[in-house]
């Protein structure tokens, strides 16, 4: 692939996510860095060193000049929560197409300026939420399509935690629980992919109802460090998601779906343990022996190997569209976009229910 056959990334920022992510472009073959700002020069030239990036690599003391950057296809933009509608529209303005780290936005009305821009502006939208992108996740979808004979059935419920231990310096000092810059705390850092999960197994349907529990615990300033929520959808097969997502337990990312006909598990959903393969479980018509002393099956493990990491199948994916877009003509893709704003919702509607004493809040 040659360079001009390239999707181009400027990055906007130095956050610790950010590595991570100058490693997937590095990784993916359709995509190369071509810019990286900061708010000083020398921390972005410092991220440059660090991150191996090569000489050819732009080096700027703002996120304007990446953003005015007539050799930028895309941002990737890792900055606070809260100045992701101020850059995200920037850039879309500046035709550069948009990847955003979660949570996408503090609320809906915030997203729809980030959404309305990119559309205005012909650029394609994409939040950061890589487990999406891993093969794994399109084998178990596999499994809950209805139409598929050896499916798990309609699903009837869905478990799932986004939990991490975290230090007094983490709680005192870290974005994330910094009004001014994550608002949402655990609510959008960890629960956006367990409401996303969720949305998922239910093919993208919006809950009838959305219920927060009241063991939610706030720092000083108000912001969440731990929530567990319900969400639960009446039509046309009734299912209920529990979710927990805290700043204050040991780490887990265990996905739990059930159906009428079977069931499927992991525990690493969100990171799998290992990048270059990654499995679940799943058990079809279980039933208990004779005196309830064991049971009929034990659960199948299907494995799946992966040549990139996920967060470099994401790259990958949210390239190949933009250079549809570019090179093609194409029209952005509205999948991604869909998905972000009906996981927001589902955020709102968390928060609303934290604002009403913790009653159900419909949709």
């Amino acid at each position: 692939m040659t360079e001009k056959d390239t999707v181009r990334f400027g990055i906007l920022g130095c956050a610790t996510i950010a590595r991570k992510l100058a490693r997937a472009i590095t990784l993916t073959p359709n995509a190369t860095i071509s810019a990286i700002g900061s708010r000083s020069i020398s921390k972005a030239a410092k991220f440059a060193v660090e991150n191996s990036l090569p000489a050819s690599v732009r080096i700027y003391g703002s996120y304007d000049e990446v953003v005015e950057d007539s050799g930028v296809d895309a941002v990737y933009i890792p900055l606070p929560t809260s100045l992701h509608v101020r850059w995200a529209v920037a850039a879309a303005n500046k035709k550069k197409h948009v990847l955003v780290e979660k949570p996408a936005a503090l609320d809906v009305a915030e997203l729809d300026l980030i959404l309305e821009a990119c559309e205005a502006n012909g650029v394609q939208f994409m939040d950061g939420c890589m487990w999406l992108h891993h093969p794994r996740t399109s084998n178990m979808k596999h499994l809950l399509d209805l139409s598929n004979s050896d499916g798990i059935g309609p699903v009837q419920f869905i478990h799932s935690t986004s939990t991490m231990p975290t230090t007094q310096e983490f709680l005192e000092n870290n974005i994330r629980v910094k009004p001014e810059l994550d608002a949402l705390g655990a609510l959008g850092d960890l629960a956006w992919y367990c409401i996303g999960a969720s949305l998922w197994a239910k093919g993208y349907k919006l809950p009838t109802t959305v219920t927060a529990l009241p063991d939610v615990t706030r720092n000083m300033a108000g912001v969440i460090l731990s929530i567990t929520t319900s969400l639960q959808w009446d039509q046309p097969n009734q299912t209920v998601a529990n979710i927990h997502c805290s700043f204050h337990s040991h780490t887990s990312m265990d996905l739990s779906i059930s159906g009428s006909n079977g069931s499927m598990h992991l525990k690493d959903f969100i990171i799998p343990y290992k990048e270059t393969s990654a499995s679940f479980d799943f058990t079809f018509g279980a039933k208990f022996v004779d005196l309830h002393i064991g049971w009929n099956v034990r659960p199948e493990e299907v494995h799946v190997v992966n040549k990139l990491p996920q967060e470099a199948l994401m790259v990958q994916e949210f390239a190949m569209l933009v250079a549809s877009i570019r090179d093609s003509g194409s029209q952005p893709s509205i999948k991604w976009p869909e998905i972000s704003r009906k996981t927001q919702l589902v955020v709102d509607a968390v928060k609303k229910s934290l604002e009403l004493g913790c009653k159900p809040v419909s949709l």
